[in-house]
């Protein structure tokens, strides 16, 4: 038998009520609000998984596509990788692996597309990088110079920093600045990697424009 409420306890319980009757429907929503909340992060990275899942399957069949040297079908897989799947990095991967298939098929207006679409809409800077330097090596060829060197000046990826700078000197050559070319090169020359080959394609740049390396470093030491 349930025993009778004492008066300290009965004042308790009718605070209680009071407490609830003001404020019980407010933490009801609160409560639902976070609930609701938890099971959308939950489908929300169910969504993300299933996504990811879904672009993976779609960048197989376009690398398999490029492998196979169907510049038409990479660039309709692309397309629909992009229209689908726009916030995926395997939506950025389509993008340069369609513009090289399109490019050695000599769909160079198609590559360039693909790459300006990776340059404008990827998350990671460094494919935005990668991109506005492929981007860049084709305006140069079309001898766009202006557009090649607005790429790259929008190429921020520290990693691809020498590279960004060989490219501008290229784009400067071309225009018949050899003087700003010069300081591009030399530029690239000292923020690559000693141990990277590449490096020395730099030297042989700076050395047919009459500033190799090596020789202004003896020229340092003699000074001294």
């Amino acid at each position: 038998m349930a025993q009778p409420l004492d008066l300290q306890e009965q004042e308790q319980l009718d605070a209680l009520k009071s407490f609830w009757k003001s404020y019980g429907n407010l933490i009801t929503w609160a409560l639902i609000a976070a609930l609701a909340v938890y099971a959308g992060l939950n489908g929300w990275n169910w969504w993300q998984r299933s996504q990811a899942t879904q672009a993976a399957a779609m960048f197989d069949e376009l690398e398999r596509a490029a492998q196979a040297g169907d510049a038409q079908r990479a660039g309709t897989i692309f397309g629909d990788l992009r229209d689908r799947y726009p916030r995926t990095v395997y939506a950025e991967q389509g993008g340069l692996a369609a513009a090289r298939v399109q490019f050695d098929a000599g769909q160079a207006d198609a590559a360039k597309a693909s790459l300006g679409w990776v340059a404008d809409n990827a998350g990671e800077e460094e494919y935005k990088t990668v991109a506005r330097l492929r981007l860049a090596g084709l305006l140069l060829q079309a001898k766009d110079y202006d557009a090649a060197l607005k790429q790259l000046d929008a190429a921020k990826a520290p990693t691809f920093a020498a590279l960004v700078a060989d490219r501008r000197g290229d784009v400067l050559l071309a225009q018949g600045k050899a003087d700003e070319a010069r300081a591009a090169y030399q530029s690239a020359w000292k923020a690559m990697d000693e141990k990277v080959e590449y490096r020395r394609l730099i030297d042989a740049k700076l050395t047919a424009l009459g500033a190799a390396p090596g020789a202004a470093a003896v020229a340092s030491g003699a000074g001294k």
